[in-house]
């Protein structure tokens, strides 16, 4: 597996035992050797934590300020 992905056999067990270290590049080619690749874009399908770290980190827009009555006279 290791020789087919272009990586060292550490790297390959640094991806069978979940390190965050390996690159998206080397678990995508990895999947294609098993035949995976195809479901590549059901791998976030489902993530609601990321989808609310990311609406967390998006700044809202900013209002424009409303004039009260009082402003106008």
């Amino acid at each position: 597996m290791a020789r087919r992905a272009l990586v060292t056999r550490p790297t390959i067990h640094k991806l069978e035992t979940g390190d965050l270290s390996v690159s998206v590049a080397i678990f995508a080619r990895v999947l294609e050797i098993l035949n995976l690749d195809a479901d590549m874009d059901k791998i976030a399908a489902d993530d609601d934590l990321g989808q609310r770290l990311s609406d967390a980190r998006t700044p809202l827009p900013h209002r424009k300020s409303v004039r009260s009555l009082a402003d106008k006279l």
